[in-house]
Formats: C-alpha cells, structure tokens, sequence
C-alpha cells in the first residue's frame, strides 16, 4: 500500500449507503484533504484494502470520479489523481464568487439574532483552529460557514449549486489554507458584522472581494510552484 494511504487514518465505507456511491465519495475526500496527491497513481487493489471493500466498487468509484474530473484515466496506464489546471480553478472559483456574493446578500436580508450567533460561533471555531494551525479544522470551518451563510439566505436552488462547486473549492482551498487563514477569518468577521445590520450592498461586496483574494491568491501560489 502506499505511504500516504498508510499513514493516513483508515476511512472505512459504511455498508448502508450504495457501496458505489460510498466509495466514491470516500475517495473524493482522500483527494480533497491530500491524503491522496495530483498526479498520484492509483492503485485498486491498494484502495480497496484501505477502505475495506473489493475491487469491484473501486473500479466503478473511479469511472465515476474520472467522469466527474477528480480522476484521469490513462490507457494502459491506469487512475491517476486529476491535477487541476489554472484556468480550471479559475472558472470554478469565478463562478463561486458570484454564487456566494448573491448568498451573502440574501443573509443580509434574512438573518436573525440566533442566525449571527451562530456565525459568531462558527468564526470563533475558525479562529481555534487557525490559532493550532489544524488545516483539516480550518477549511471543515470555512466551509462551514460559508455553508451556513447560504442557508440562512432560505433559497435552496442556490444552496443546491453552491454545493455542486462546494466539494471542489474545498480541494482547492487546502493548500493554501494556512497561508491564507488570517486574512480570510478577518475577513469573515467583517462580513458577519454586514450580515448582523442587514447590508445586504456591504455584504455581497466583502463577500465577493473575500473570494477574488482567494482565488489571486491560489493563483500566486500556483505560478511561484510552478517557478520553482
């Protein structure tokens, strides 16, 4: 077995969901949190044993993330972990900012007392974990208050769409997500602050500034790797 999935703590498949479905997303979130690199091989034999499971739902897993671009398919190569190009992340990221620049606005609009203590709850996690530099802590915590924000918003087609491009963001948001932090959690607090006066103008402008960093920043760390 390889040495990332070694040393990584076994994720195995709870039965009860269709065993397909399960795997997948098993392996998508070794694939989100790096326990599983762009680029890497990937070996059935060696997943299954790690997730408890034949290789049959493996092969099928992987069919499915191929077609959804978590995975690359080589002939007579085998899986291999899709690297994502720039400009990939750029679309993605780009449409994120105008799907949670609308969902800040909508919280301005609709948030309640219990809404902002809650937001108030979930920055101060983000900040514990920023303050114990725990990567896997902070970007669970970032996506969770983005999460939240969009729901308090109350419009479920656009809860539905921020969740499709949801998984992705994450994937690209972990390498940089210690570097990143401080700003972003400052940046939060003052976008809770809009939310809680019910701006809904200020808001969707922290929002949609907040996610353009993001994406300039992933971007400069993108170009200095590829320099180096």
């Amino acid at each position: 077995m390889s040495q990332s999935l070694t040393a990584a703590s076994a994720r195995r498949v709870a039965r009860p969901t269709p065993l397909r479905q399960a795997v997948s997303d098993a392996l998508a979130e070794l694939i989100i949190n790096g326990t599983l690199k762009p680029g890497q091989h990937l070996v059935e034999s060696d997943l299954a044993e790690h997730l408890g499971v034949s290789r049959q739902p493996v092969r099928e897993a992987l069919q499915r993330l191929h077609t959804d671009g978590w995975v690359d398919l080589r002939p007579a190569q085998g899986a291999f972990v899709h690297a994502p190009t720039q400009e990939e992340a750029t679309q993605l990221l780009d449409v994120r900012t105008v799907l949670e620049t609308y969902s800040a606005q909508l919280a301005a609009h609709h948030a309640k007392p219990e809404h902002i203590e809650r937001l108030w709850q979930l920055q101060q996690e983000g900040m514990d974990a920023l303050a114990e530099s725990a990567t896997d802590r902070l970007v669970a915590a970032n996506s969770a208050l983005h999460t939240y924000i969009t729901s308090v918003g109350g419009n479920d087609v656009l809860a539905e769409l921020i969740t499709q491009v949801g998984r992705k963001v994450r994937w690209y948001y972990t390498p940089i997500a210690n570097s990143r932090a401080k700003d972003a959690w400052n940046e939060h607090a003052r976008l809770i602050e809009a939310i809680a006066k019910g701006d809904p103008e200020q808001a969707g402008e922290i929002m949609r500034k907040h996610t353009e960093r993001t994406r300039t920043y992933r971007k400069a760390i993108a170009a200095e790797a590829a320099n180096a």
